[in-house]
């Protein structure tokens, strides 16, 4: 795939620290097409010349929510209407068909910080056993060790600042085996 190549490329420096995970559930919502885990945590959504923009508004949402980064891949049909659904920090590349090249990835706007990341959304990206083992590191899981998963994650919440919960939720998701497997 070209993007997972050029993303391989643009992060060489930092590939031992950098983990690239296709088709991440966030929020249990939407899926992001790759996730790129280094210092940051940032996305990468496609959108085809056969796909349809139908569910880009709701990826939008919940995306910023969650991601550090967050590009848009798109072909060049789609380009004029997913612009206006676009917050201005997002990223945007078109990819496109050349004869000579192959797929060919063009950078129209970096990718800049989120600044509205809420740390209830990262929460959710945490397992069960993951939201209890952060709890006890800290030493606030008393009383709320066999309570849902819900519970655990809003005492997590209250207690650690969005700058924390990036930290805790982007480092557990580098190390984490066993993707496909619930573990909520």
């Amino acid at each position: 795939m070209a993007l997972h190549a050029a993303l391989e490329r643009q992060h060489s420096h930092e590939r031992a620290d950098t983990r690239f995970v296709d088709e991440l559930s966030l929020a249990g919502e939407v899926r992001v097409d790759v996730a790129v885990l280094n210092g940051a945590f940032s996305g990468y959504e496609i959108k085809s010349a056969q796909d349809t923009l139908r569910r880009l508004p709701k990826q939008v949402e919940v995306y910023s929510k969650i991601l550090d980064h967050m590009t848009l891949v798109v072909a060049d049909k789609h380009l004029a209407h997913a612009l206006p659904l676009l917050p201005e920090w997002w990223g945007v590349m078109t990819a496109a068909i050349s004869p000579d090249e192959g797929l060919v990835l063009t950078q129209l706007r970096e990718a800049q910080h989120n600044p509205g990341i809420d740390s209830s959304f990262l929460a959710t990206l945490l397992w069960r056993e993951e939201l209890l083992d952060a709890l006890e590191q800290r030493g606030i899981d008393r009383g709320v060790r066999s309570k849902p998963r819900h519970v655990l994650m809003t005492r997590l919440v209250e207690h650690l600042d969005v700058d924390q919960m990036r930290v805790l939720v982007r480092e557990q998701l580098k190390v984490r085996v066993n993707w496909r497997e619930s573990a909520a």
